[in-house]
């Protein structure tokens, strides 16, 4: 069996309710009962402070300590300091960096994106709307194809056809990981399919 890698988690609390399991030793236990290999970490209350990047250094140090977690800095594209965001994470191996527009009050297709976050070559840029948030789009494949197993169907070919666009990230522990393994379950994809979703994708990304 390939490696699982978990592209969309999360530490520390979260601001508008009390929600289990966001400490890093809580999070480990949930890689264990669910068999991830690999946990891509955001430091979450950071998400909805003013200055997000204030929750990095923390989030640097925490990943030291557990090597199942690889350290993804927020950055906000409409602060002055981003580029020096952007080279703090590349010098702490961050796979990615993420920014959320909605959370940060940015227009996702306005100036601050696209002129300075689309032109970043030196890391794997990832967007609140886009790949980062790929529980998003991964979970937009599952709703439709959740349909499809109801009916028997199984996985249709127009689906199939970009499962190479798709990776795996459960949204823990703002949401239970083993919801997202079992809706892998129930589509019945084929082995190299669901390697792809869980690991190969994104590895393929990184190299």
């Amino acid at each position: 069996m390939s490696a699982r890698i978990d592209v969309n988690t999360f530490l520390g609390a979260y601001p508008w309710r009390k929600v289990p399991g966001t400490s890093p030793e809580a999070l480990a236990n949930a890689l264990d009962r669910v068999a991830i290999d690999t946990a891509w970490v955001t430091h979450l209350p950071g998400l909805f402070w003013r200055d997000p990047t204030e929750g990095n250094a923390w989030l640097y140090e925490t990943a030291k300590k557990e090597r199942r977690f690889k350290p993804v800095p927020t950055v906000h594209p409409g602060l002055a300091q981003w580029e020096q965001v952007l080279a703090d994470a590349a010098n702490a191996g961050a796979p990615a960096v993420r920014c959320d527009p909605l959370y940060l009050g940015l227009d996702p297709a306005g100036g601050e994106m696209r002129d300075d976050m689309l032109g970043v070559d030196d890391l794997d840029v990832v967007s609140g709307l886009d790949v980062a948030c790929g529980h998003r789009a991964f979970a937009l494949l599952l709703q439709i194809e959740q349909r499809n197993v109801e009916r028997g169907d199984g996985l249709r070919p127009d689906y199939a056809g970009v499962i190479d666009r798709f990776v795996f990230g459960t949204g823990q522990p703002l949401r239970l990981p083993e919801t997202s393994v079992a809706k892998l379950d129930l589509l019945e994809l084929s082995r190299a399919a669901r390697e792809a979703i869980e690991s190969t994708n994104v590895q393929g990304l990184m190299a």
